[in-house]
C-alpha cells in the first residue's frame, strides 16, 4: 500500500453528485485520463464508496478521515475499516475537519501499522514542525481561507508554500508535501510542482467544471512525468 509521487488528488468530499454511480463514472473518467496521459491521480471519495472505487478502477484511494478502532466510538470510520476496503491512505487531519494533536499522534501511528498513508494537514510552519514529529508520510499545505477560494496561496503568497517546502527537506525529506486549497488551474498546479511540492489536488474546481475530462486532461499535463 501507500502512494507513490508525484500526483493529483481529487476529494469528493461529501457532494451528492459524485455518490455510488455518480462517483464510480467520475472515478473512471479520471481512471481513463490517468492511463491515457500517463500521469498519476488519486481520489479521494465518499466513505461508503472506497471499495467500489478501488475494486473498479487502478487509481489509488484516500479515505477522507478515520480513526483506530482502539479509541474509536459506535458510528465511526476506522483505519481498519478503510484498509479493509482498499483505501491506500488516510486524510488524518483537514482545515474543514480538525483533529486534536494527540488523535493525530495515535492515527499517524495505526496508519503506519496498516500500511497506509498518512496525510497531516497542517496550516503553517509552526503546525507543520509539530506535524514532523509523528513522523507522517505526508503533510498537506491547507488553509481554510483557501479552499474554493479564487485567490489562494498558491497564487497570493507562494512564499509560504516554499517555507513548508523548505521546512520538510531540511528537518524530514521523507516526508512528502501535498499543497493543496484554491488549485483550480493547470498553471495552478505549475506553479505548486515548480515550488517543490510531491503532490496537489482540488475538489471543487474538478466538481464543478462545466468539461470534467477536459479539465482533467489539461491537469494532466501539468503533472511531472513519473519516475518509474
Amino acid at each position: 500500500m501507500g502512494l507513490e509521487y508525484p500526483h493529483f488528488l481529487i476529494n469528493f468530499k461529501s457532494t451528492a453528485a459524485t455518490v455510488g454511480r455518480d462517483g464510480l463514472a467520475f472515478a473512471e473518467t479520471i481512471d481513463r485520463v490517468s492511463a491515457d496521459t500517463g500521469r498519476r491521480f488519486v481520489v479521494s471519495p465518499h466513505h461508503s464508496d472506497i471499495r467500489l472505487i478501488a475494486d473498479r478502477t487502478s487509481l489509488p484511494v484516500v479515505a477522507q478521515s478515520a480513526t483506530p478502532a482502539a479509541t474509536s466510538e459506535t458510528g465511526a470510520v476506522t483505519c481498519e475499516a478503510v484498509a479493509a476496503a482498499g483505501a491506500d491512505g488516510i486524510f488524518v487531519n483537514h482545515p474543514e475537519n480538525p483533529t486534536p494533536f494527540t488523535a493525530v499522534a495515535r492515527t499517524v501511528e495505526r496508519c503506519s501499522e496498516l500500511g497506509l498513508e498518512s496525510i497531516v494537514c497542517v496550516t503553517d510552519r509552526r503546525t507543520a514542525r509539530a506535524a514532523l514529529t509523528l513522523e507522517p508520510d505526508c503533510l498537506l499545505f491547507e488553509r481554510q481561507a483557501d479552499v474554493a477560494a479564487d485567490d489562494a496561496t498558491i497564487r497570493s503568497e507562494p512564499a509560504r508554500i516554499d517555507a513548508i517546502v523548505d521546512l520538510v527537506s531540511r528537518e524530514r525529506p521523507e516526508t512528502a508535501v501535498f499543497v493543496g486549497g484554491g488549485i483550480r488551474t493547470a498553471t495552478d498546479v505549475e506553479r505548486a510542482f515548480d515550488l517543490g511540492v510531491d503532490a496537489t489536488g482540488a475538489a471543487s474546481a474538478a466538481l464543478e467544471a462545466d468539461d470534467r475530462e477536459a479539465w482533467l486532461r489539461s491537469i494532466a499535463a501539468a503533472i511531472p512525468q513519473s519516475l518509474e
